[in-house]
């Protein structure tokens, strides 16, 4: 690690070094035999560019917007939990990266700090959308949602694939918790957090069904995004529910190990909700420039990145993310050039050829 990191990749070991064995396993395991863990990334081979030649790329336009919001390029961060562990400013670390990378941010319900001090800590202009698992108690569900709406945040990310924790066999030993780190949007003054309390929480989500976003759409004037459909059925059930968007995602090979990489059914999902007003963005297993590319040739607005951003974070904090979505930006603006394409309308599906799984 005594060099400097030149690729996405290049920052993985620095997690592995700077948190302990536990949360090495939190942050890296997937689900059961971790076969949807391993294919996300793999998935992308399967996808060739077939780039147009002699085209004039000597400029090029990156930026997007997702729900009327510009990005600087279309890459954003995932919901993902207790960023405290991996670095001292958790959260408004990983959140003013993105900031200075022009970039948007999901922040997980299950943050270490509070959704006002992360939206405090940004330029106002920055895309934040804030992550909810769909509880039992409303109340409390309520309380954060009419928070968010306070402090500005832009959109609700809503997971659906999670109505139990997977079976992460990979997390053989408790998970070390430091008692003074907490999640103040989902635990009361004076409850613990534990891989136990944790579990209980979202066992809760065992009952819901579709209703309960109707009954969300219904409370908040907030976009409500749905996070972790795989099929065009749910798809056009979240048309039908009134989505404002759609997050293509397997819960980063977590949940139910053996599901198909987004990257795989995201043209199947972009054609189900075709002529509707709602986005589609994805993630999962995006680990380079060309990654991003292609998931834009098949249909998507944005992508998403979960892990790497959290090693960005453990190789240096606020520098570290902003540095990983950096190499992201340079690596899909090069490829927009070598694939003849200056601006993002650009980007079509006929710059992809898929291969059989045979060929990879």
């Amino acid at each position: 690690m005594a060099s400097e990191p030149v690729c996405v990749e290049d920052f993985e070991p620095y997690l592995k070094a700077r948190v302990s064995d536990s949360f090495w396993h939190y942050f890296r395991s997937g689900a059961d035999g971790e076969q949807t863990l391993r294919d996300n990334p793999l998935a992308f081979q399967r996808y060739r560019l077939l780039p147009r030649c002699l085209r004039d790329v000597s400029q090029r336009d990156t930026s997007t917007s997702i729900l009327g919001h510009r990005l600087s390029f279309p890459v954003g961060v995932s919901p993902m939990g207790c960023h405290a562990f991996v670095h001292r400013d958790g959260e408004i670390a990983t959140a003013k990266g993105v900031s200075n990378a022009g970039s948007a941010m999901v922040l997980s319900m299950w943050s270490n700090k509070s959704l006002e001090d992360v939206a405090a800590s940004v330029h106002p202009d920055t895309p934040l959308l804030l992550h909810l698992n769909l509880l039992f108690d409303r109340s409390r569900m309520e309380a954060v949602i009419r928070r968010a709406e306070a402090a500005c945040y832009k959109a609700l990310v809503v997971t659906v694939d999670q109505p139990t924790m997977g079976n992460r066999m990979h997390l053989r030993r408790s998970i070390d918790v430091d008692p003074t780190i907490t999640c103040p949007h989902i635990l009361l003054p004076g409850e613990e957090l534990t891989h136990e309390k944790a579990r209980a929480i979202v066992n809760e989500s065992k009952a819901v069904t579709w209703k309960d976003i109707l009954w969300l759409t219904g409370i908040t004037s907030l976009p409500v995004v749905l996070k972790g459909i795989l099929t065009a059925e749910d798809a056009r059930e979240a048309v039908r529910h009134g989505a404002a968007g759609i997050l293509v995602s397997n819960h980063g090979g977590r949940q139910l190990d053996g599901v198909p990489a987004p990257i795989d059914v995201l043209a199947e999902i972009v054609n189900a909700v075709r002529g509707s007003s709602v986005e589609v963005y994805v993630d999962g297993g995006i680990r380079k420039g060309t990654d991003v590319l292609k998931a834009l040739a098949l249909g998507a607005r944005a992508v998403f990145i979960g892990r790497p951003a959290i090693w960005g974070l453990a190789y240096d904090g606020e520098k570290g993310v902003e540095k990983v979505l950096g190499i992201l930006k340079e690596e899909f603006s090069r490829a927009m050039a070598l694939c003849g394409c200056s601006s993002l309308s650009d980007i079509t599906p006929d710059l992809i050829a898929t291969m059989p799984y045979s060929k990879m």
